[in-house]
């Protein structure tokens, strides 16, 4: 990654430069007209970098021949080799990452995902096995245009990745049961709940709710109904990112207001459930909202308001974040109409 950065810096940071593999990227007719500039704050720039820079890589050694600058790694067939591993495996992370970004995701969702990309890495491992890469296209043809690959080297690195993930995300893992108790509170034994995380909970009384609601038609209706919503708006979540969608994808229902509404409708008599309910609700899934602030902020702070105070910086920030829609409508008419004298 060091490489690709420096030898897109050499060209991206003089104008003639860049003007000059521009023109040579228009003459050559190639997939992209430009490069990108990789972004530490912005981790997904990172695949997107990579995967532009390979496809170009032929103009990018044709340009630098021109400029008379030398990378001894463009001609190292055990470098390149990797280079294509990481636009692949860059791509499967990116896909990750998107499916955890959002407002509204459940501690529940996010482990999902993740356990989900765990089995996928053991897919990959077994695609390496057998040789095929039907999952790393572009490491693939690389494969094609030369004699071998060290297979078991990527073998070995996608195995240290499954191992990273597995020691990241154990203890997530032994609190599904716990995660998943707002969504399916019936189907789990409630001796398999972390109750220490919320002292407030009393697990014998709440081990007697669960009992006396699980035979109550109209409140266990409540559940069935909230499942089947959410298996709806998962479905339509897939089908608008299979399209692109993405602004489409953030006026859907988000998961967290479905799965409070049902439990606000459950009444009081099963306390200990719904202290219980919103208190895994209450953890984030995700630092999402909290970096959405400081993006928000850098819109709000410019050097053309020169004279924003704290009171008025937090008022701002207030209202680009919230999710509050006043009806405006109603307000207005409530108020007094000033009488002429």
């Amino acid at each position: 990654m060091d490489v690709v950065i420096q030898i897109v810096n050499k060209i991206m940071a003089k104008g003639l430069n860049h003007r000059q593999f521009c023109l040579l990227l228009d003459e050559v007719e190639s997939t992209y007209s430009d490069f990108l500039l990789h972004n530490k704050v912005r981790w997904l720039s990172r695949g997107e970098v990579l995967k532009r820079f390979v496809t170009c890589l032929e103009e990018v050694k044709t340009f630098l021949a021109s400029k008379e600058l030398t990378f001894a790694e463009l001609e190292q067939p055990e470098w390149l080799e990797k280079l294509h591993f990481m636009v692949d495996m860059t791509a499967h992370l990116n896909t990750l990452n998107t499916t955890l970004q959002g407002k509204g995701g459940t501690a529940l969702h996010m482990l999902e995902e993740v356990l989900a990309f765990e089995r996928k890495l053991t897919v990959f491992v077994k695609d390496f096995q057998r040789g095929t890469l039907s999952h790393f296209p572009s490491l693939r043809e690389f494969k094609q245009s030369h004699d071998t690959i060290n297979l078991e080297y990527f073998k070995s690195a996608i195995t240290a990745m499954q191992s990273s993930f597995g020691k990241r995300f154990c203890g997530f893992r032994e609190g599904k049961n716990t995660f998943s108790f707002p969504v399916t509170p019936l189907a789990i034994d409630p001796s398999l709940l972390n109750m220490t995380a919320f002292p407030g909970v009393s697990q014998p009384d709440l081990e007697l709710e669960l009992a006396d609601i699980a035979d109550k038609d109209i409140w266990v209706s409540k559940f069935k109904c909230l499942t089947a919503t959410l298996e709806d708006v998962a479905r339509q979540k897939a089908i608008l990112a299979q399209n692109h969608k993405w602004s489409d994808i953030e006026n859907l229902p988000k998961q967290d207001k479905l799965v409070f509404e049902t439990w606000n409708a459950i009444p009081n008599t099963y306390i200990n459930m719904k202290k219980y309910a919103f208190g895994v609700l209450s953890i984030f899934g995700s630092t999402y909202v909290c970096e959405q602030v400081f993006s928000n902020m850098n819109y709000i702070k410019n050097k053309h308001r020169s004279r924003l105070t704290d009171d008025s910086l937090q008022a701002c920030v207030k209202m680009k974040v919230t999710s509050y829609s006043p009806d405006v409508q109603t307000l207005s008419s409530e108020v007094q109409e000033q009488k002429s004298h």
